[in-house]
C-alpha cells in the first residue's frame, strides 16, 4: 500500500469513528490536504471518500456536516467518474441543504464548482446540476448571487447544442422559472436575461435546429413565470413584428416562429386580449415559405397554439385541414401535435374530449389519402386519439380494418403501432382482446396492408409481447409464408436499353424477417425451433438486406438454441460458404463493392458464432467451411479482425457491467 494510500485509509477510518472529535479532526485534516491541493486521489480512493463524505451529510453534529459540504467543493472538480460520485454528491446536497443545518461557506464551495458541471459532454450531470440550482435558488437564493452570471453564460452555450432536449430541457426550463420567480441578488432584469438567452439567435447566422427549439422554449418560460401580461404581450408583438418583416433572417424567423408556438402552449393569455395580434394567421402564411424547415416549424407552433387554448385555435385548425388539402400534411402534424401533447392533461381533456367527434371524421377522411406521407400522419393521430378515449374509439377503429377501401384498412393497422406505448396502459386490455382481428390482415389481398400488418405485429413483439404471444400459433403460419419469394410479384421493366429487375415484394420479406428476428428475442418459448430455422435459412439465399438479417439472426441463434442449430449445421454452411465465395464485379462501383464486404464480414460473424457451438467442429461440413477461411489469406485476414472486434465489444460490455 502506498504512504498516500495508507493516509486515506486511515482517515476514513477516523471519519467513520462513533467518536464526533475523531470525525471532526479527521474530516477537518481532509479539508486543508484538498484545499491547499496536496492529496492526490486515485480513482478508488475518490469514490471511497466522497462515500464517506456523503454519509456525513447525515451526521448529527452540525460542525461534522459543515466540514463536510466545505470537503465536497474542491472535490465536485475532483471527481473523475462523475457517473458514480457527483450524481450521488448533488443528490444528497439537494435533499439535506433544503432542510437547512449546513454552512453557507461550504456550500458556497460547492456552487462555485457548478458552472463547469452545466455542458453538454456530460447531459446526466448538467440535468442534475440545473435541478440542483433550481432548488437551491428557491430556497437559499442569496447564495447564487456570487456565481449567477458563470451559471447563465454556461446556461446559454449549453442552449445551443443538439443535445438539449428531453428530461435535462426540463430541468434547464425549470431553473429559469425558479430564476424569474424568485428574489436573485444582482439577478439581470427579465428584458436583460431575454436579451443574454436569445443574443445566440441574433449572433450566429445558424444553429442547431434543436437550439432554437430550446432557446424558444427558454424565452416562453421567462414570459410564463413572471406573470406580467404586459411584458409577455410586448414579447408576442415583437415576435410578429420580426416575422412581417422582410429583413429577418432565416434563423431569426425560425426563432420566431417557434416563440410565438411555445408563448400559445405556456403563457396563452398573450393571445387572448390583443385582437390585432393573430398568431394562428402568422403561422399558416408560414407554410407559403420555400423552406421546409420554416414550414415543419409553423406547424409545430400551430399544434402549440391549440395545446394552449383548445377552444379558441382547434376549430381554426380542424376548419384549415377541411379547406386547405395542399397543407393538409402540415396541417396534421399541428393534429398531432394537440393529441400527442403531455400538456393535454386530466382537466384539459375535460374540454378536450368533446373534440374528439370534430376530429375524428376529419381524420378518417383522410385516412385514405394517396399521399402515404399523410396517412402515415393521420394513422398515428388516429393511434394517439384512442389512447385518449379507447372504450369508444378503439371498436371503432377496429371496424375500419374490414373496409372495402386498403388505404382505409393500412391507416387502420398502422395506428396499432401507435397505440402500443412504453407503459402499460388503459388502452391494452381493449387491445389485447382485438389484436387478432387487427393482425389478420397479415394475410390480406393487398400488398401494403400486408406489409403494415407485419411492421404492427413486429412492434407489438418488441415493445408489448403479451399482446400476441397467445396468437402465434395463428400468425406464424402466416408469418412464414411472407418470407418465400413469389414468382409472380418479381417483374422486369426496360429502363432504356437496360432491363432492371423489381421484385414487388421485398418489403414484406424485411418486414417478416424483422419480425422473427424479434420474436426470437422476444418469444422464444412460443417457437418450434427447428420450423423457425427451415424458414430462416432462406433468408441465407435472398436479397442482401435479409441476407444480413439473417445472419445476424443465425448467430443470436446460436447463442440461445446451440442444441437445435447443432442439428442443423450441415444445411447452413453451404449458403454461408456461397457468401463468402461471392465477390464483386471486375467493374463495380465502390459502392456494391463495400456492401459485397459488409456481406462477408456477416456470413464471418455467424460462422464465428457457430464456433462456440459445442461440437460443431466434429460436423463435417463445418470443419470444411472454417478450412476454406483458413486456406484463404483474405478470408482469414477479414475472420480474424472480426474475432478482435468481437472480443473487443465482449470486454467493452463486461467493463460497463462492472462500473454499473
Amino acid at each position: 500500500m502506498s504512504a498516500m494510500a495508507y493516509q486515506i485509509t486511515g482517515l476514513l477510518e477516523k471519519m467513520s469513528s462513533t467518536d464526533k472529535d475523531y470525525r471532526f479532526m479527521a474530516t477537518n485534516d481532509l479539508m486543508t490536504e484538498l484545499q491547499n491541493d496536496s492529496i492526490k486521489l486515485d480513482d478508488d480512493s475518490e469514490r471511497k471518500v466522497v462515500r464517506m463524505l456523503l454519509r456525513l451529510l447525515e451526521d448529527k453534529n452540525g460542525e461534522v456536516q459543515n466540514l463536510a459540504v466545505k470537503c465536497l467543493g474542491p472535490l465536485v472538480h475532483k471527481v473523475k467518474e462523475p457517473q458514480i460520485a457527483t450524481l450521488g454528491l448533488l443528490d444528497s446536497l439537494i435533499t439535506k441543504y433544503t432542510h437547512g443545518g449546513l454552512d453557507g461557506e461550504g456550500m458556497l464551495k460547492v456552487l462555485a464548482e457548478t458552472p463547469a458541471l452545466v455542458t453538454e459532454l456530460d447531459l446526466q450531470i448538467s440535468q442534475l446540476t440545473l435541478n440542483f440550482v433550481a432548488d437551491m435558488i428557491a430556497t437559499h437564493s442569496q447564495l447564487i448571487a456570487e456565481c449567477l452570471s458563470k451559471l447563465l453564460s454556461a446556461f446559454v452555450l449549453l442552449s445551443q447544442s443538439s443535445l438539449l432536449q428531453g428530461a435535462t430541457l426540463a430541468s434547464a426550463l425549470n431553473l429559469i422559472d425558479a430564476l424569474v420567480r424568485n428574489p436573485v441578488p444582482n439577478k439581470p432584469s427579465l428584458e436583460e436575461l431575454l436579451d443574454e438567452l436569445t443574443a445566440p439567435v441574433f449572433a450566429q447566422p445558424t444553429l442547431p435546429r434543436q437550439a432554437y427549439h430550446s432557446i424558444s422554449a427558454c424565452t416562453a418560460a421567462v414570459a410564463s413565470a413572471c406573470d406580467d401580461l404586459n411584458k409577455s404581450s410586448h414579447l408576442a408583438r415583437q415576435l410578429a413584428q420580426q416575422l412581417r418583416s422582410s429583413d429577418t433572417t432565416a434563423g431569426v424567423r425560425l426563432f420566431s416562429l417557434l416563440t410565438l408556438g411555445e408563448l400559445g402552449k405556456k403563457c396563452p393569455q398573450v393571445y387572448e386580449g390583443d385582437s390585432s395580434l393573430k398568431p394562428e394567421e402568422l403561422l399558416v402564411d408560414a407554410f407559403n415559405s420555400s423552406s421546409e424547415e420554416l414550414k415543419a416549424a409553423a406547424s409545430y407552433s400551430l399544434g402549440m397554439l391549440a395545446v394552449g387554448n383548445l377552444e379558441k385555435f382547434l376549430p381554426f385548425l380542424l376548419k384549415q385541414i377541411n379547406s386547405q388539402p395542399k397543407r393538409q400534411y402540415l396541417l396534421l402534424h399541428a393534429l398531432k401535435e394537440v393529441i400527442g401533447s403531455e400538456s393535454v392533461d386530466a382537466r384539459a381533456m375535460e374540454f378536450f374530449r368533446p373534440r374528439i367527434e370534430q376530429i375524428w371524421p376529419v381524420l378518417m377522411e383522410h385516412a385514405v389519402c394517396p399521399e402515404e406521407g399523410t396517412r402515415n400522419v393521420v394513422a398515428e393521430c388516429l393511434g394517439k386519439l384512442c389512447l385518449v378515449h379507447p372504450e369508444s374509439l378503439l371498436p371503432r377503429l377496429k371496424e375500419c380494418v374490414t373496409s372495402k377501401n386498403p388505404l382505409m384498412r393500412a391507416s387502420a393497422v398502422t395506428a396499432v403501432k401507435f397505440l402500443i406505448v412504453e407503459q402499460w396502459t388503459a388502452a391494452d386490455d381493449l387491445l389485447q382482446c382485438a389484436m387478432a382481428e387487427f393482425l389478420q390482415t397479415i394475410t390480406d389481398s393487398d400488398l401494403n396492408v400486408r406489409r403494415v400488418s407485419l411492421v404492427a405485429f413486429n412492434s407489438a413483439a418488441h415493445n408489448k409481447p403479451k399482446l400476441i404471444r397467445d396468437l402465434l400459433d395463428g400468425l406464424l403460419p402466416s408469418l412464414y409464408a411472407e418470407t418465400v419469394v413469389k414468382k409472380e410479384l418479381v417483374r422486369e421493366v426496360e429502363m432504356g436499353p437496360f432491363k432492371h429487375t423489381v421484385d414487388d415484394g421485398l418489403d414484406l420479406r424485411k418486414a417478416a424477417f424483422e419480425c422473427m428476428y424479434t420474436l426470437l428475442e422476444t418469444c422464444l418459448e412460443r417457437l418450434d425451433i427447428f420450423e423457425f430455422m427451415t424458414h430462416m435459412e432462406g433468408g441465407l439465399k435472398d436479397h442482401h438486406d435479409i441476407k444480413l438479417l439473417t445472419c445476424l439472426m443465425l448467430a443470436r441463434l446460436a447463442a440461445l438454441c446451440p442444441t437445435q442449430v447443432l442439428q442443423r449445421l450441415d444445411r447452413l454452411c453451404e449458403p454461408l460458404k456461397a457468401q463468402l465465395q461471392s465477390k464483386a464485379k471486375a467493374n463495380a462501383v465502390k459502392q456494391e463493392s463495400d456492401k459485397q464486404e459488409e456481406l462477408r464480414r456477416a456470413a464471418l460473424r455467424a460462422v464465428l458464432a457457430l464456433q462456440r457451438v459445442p461440437d460443431a467442429e466434429r460436423q463435417q461440413q463445418f470443419a470444411e467451411l472454417l478450412s476454406l477461411i483458413r486456406s484463404s489469406q483474405e478470408l482469414n485476414a477479414l475472420y480474424q479482425s472480426v474475432e478482435r472486434d468481437a472480443t473487443h465489444r465482449s470486454f467493452t460490455a463486461e467493463s460497463a457491467m462492472e462500473t454499473d
